[in-house]
C-alpha cells in the first residue's frame, strides 16, 4: 500500500510549527497561500514562479487596494512557501507595491485616557492600565507571564515582541497593589486547575520538550488567563489560554461609548497615548523609542506630530 504525500497546506503548517511561528502567523500565511492558489485558478505553486507571484501581489495593490502592510504579509507568506516548503527561493519580484499609509495615529489626551480606563472594570481595566502604563501592544499584554513582572525593579519584560525581540518597560507603581491582588486570585485558579489534572500552560519555542514539567509551574502561567479551559488548536490539549483579544476589544468599545468619546479608539490607542504623553512630559525621544521597542527612531518620530501643541508645536497667530 502506497502512502500519499502530505498535502501542500499540511506541509506548510508542519514547517511553520517546526520553525516556531506563532499560531496567528500560521493562520495568516495559510490564508494568503490559499488566495494565491485560487487567484491562479488552483494551479499548484510548483508550476508557478516569480511572474505569478508578481501578478498576485500587483492585483492585491491595484484591484484589492490593500494596505502596504497587508501586501507585505502576503509577500512574506509566499516567500516562506517557496523558500522553506518548496525549496525554490523566489528572486526578482517587481510587483507594484501598495502605497504606504501616512495617517497620523489617533491619540487620546491624558484626561480622555483615564476617563476610558475608569469606565472599565475587572481584568479588562487592569489590562488597559498595563497597555497605557507600559506602552504595550495588546498581544504583548495578553501574553505576559508571571515571570515577566519584576515588582522589585518596577519593570515589565516583554518577551518576543515585534521582530521577535525582548525589551523592558516600566511597571507603574500605582498599578502594583491591584496587580498583586489579581495575581493572588490567578494563583488560586492555577492551583484549582492543577488539582483537576490541568494547569499545563502553552510554552513557546518547543520549551515543553526541553522542560516537560515547566508548563505546570507558577512562573510560566499567564497573568491574564482565560475564564475557561479550551482545546489547543495545534496540540489538541485541554488547557487555559490567555484572555481573548476580542473580550478586551469589546470591553474597550463599551467604555468608549459610555464616556462619549468620538475618536476611533482601539487597544493600540493606549500605546500611542503612552508615547505621546511621555514626549509631552519632556522625555527624550530615544528613551521613548527604547521603551516602545522601535528599531528605527523615525518610527517613534511620528508621535512628535501629534503632541498636544497644535501642528508641529507651532503657536497660531490668532492666539497672540
Amino acid at each position: 500500500m502506497t502512502h500519499q504525500p502530505p498535502k501542500l497546506l499540511d506541509q506548510v503548517r508542519f514547517t511553520l510549527r517546526k520553525n516556531h511561528y506563532a499560531y496567528k502567523t500560521e493562520q495568516a500565511y495559510i490564508h494568503w497561500i490559499k488566495r494565491f492558489i485560487l487567484f491562479h485558478h488552483k494551479r499548484h505553486p510548483n508550476q508557478m514562479n516569480a511572474p505569478e507571484v508578481e501578478a498576485f501581489l500587483t492585483d492585491l495593490a491595484v484591484n484589492g487596494q490593500v494596505t502596504a502592510s497587508t501586501q507585505n504579509q502576503a509577500f512574506h507568506a509566499l516567500l516562506f512557501l517557496y523558500r522553506h516548503v518548496l525549496e525554490r527561493p523566489l528572486t526578482g519580484i517587481n510587483a507594484k507595491r501598495a502605497a504606504k499609509s501616512k495617517r497620523l495615529p489617533v491619540v487620546t489626551t491624558k484626561a480622555e485616557t483615564m476617563l476610558i480606563i475608569n469606565a472599565m472594570s475587572g481584568v479588562s481595566q487592569l489590562i488597559a492600565k498595563i497597555l497605557y502604563g507600559g506602552g504595550l501592544r495588546l498581544s504583548e499584554g495578553l501574553r505576559l507571564r508571571v515571570k515577566d513582572i519584576d515588582f522589585a525593579q518596577h519593570q515589565i519584560i516583554v518577551r518576543s515582541g515585534k521582530g521577535n525581540k525582548d525589551r523592558r518597560t516600566m511597571l507603574p507603581q500605582a498599578l502594583q497593589p491591584a496587580l498583586q491582588e489579581h495575581l493572588r486570585r490567578v494563583k488560586l485558579l492555577h492551583q484549582s486547575d492543577l488539582s483537576q489534572g490541568y494547569g499545563d500552560v502553552y510554552l513557546p519555542n518547543a520549551l515543553d520538550r526541553k522542560y516537560p514539567k515547566a508548563g505546570r509551574e507558577w512562573l510560566w502561567q499567564y497573568i491574564f488567563p482565560a475564564p475557561s479551559l479550551s482545546t489547543d488548536p495545534r496540540s489538541g490539549v485541554m488547557r487555559r489560554h490567555h484572555y481573548h483579544e476580542r473580550s478586551m476589544q469589546k470591553a474597550l468599545k463599551k467604555a468608549v461609548h459610555l464616556v462619549g468619546i468620538t475618536k476611533r479608539v482601539t487597544c493600540h490607542t493606549f500605546r500611542h497615548a503612552f508615547a505621546t504623553h511621555l514626549l509631552e512630559n519632556g522625555y527624550d525621544i530615544r528613551t521613548v523609542q527604547e521603551l516602545l521597542g522601535h528599531e528605527d527612531v523615525r518610527t517613534t518620530m511620528i508621535y512628535t506630530h501629534v503632541l498636544n501643541q497644535g501642528p508641529m508645536g507651532v503657536r497660531s497667530p490668532l492666539d497672540g
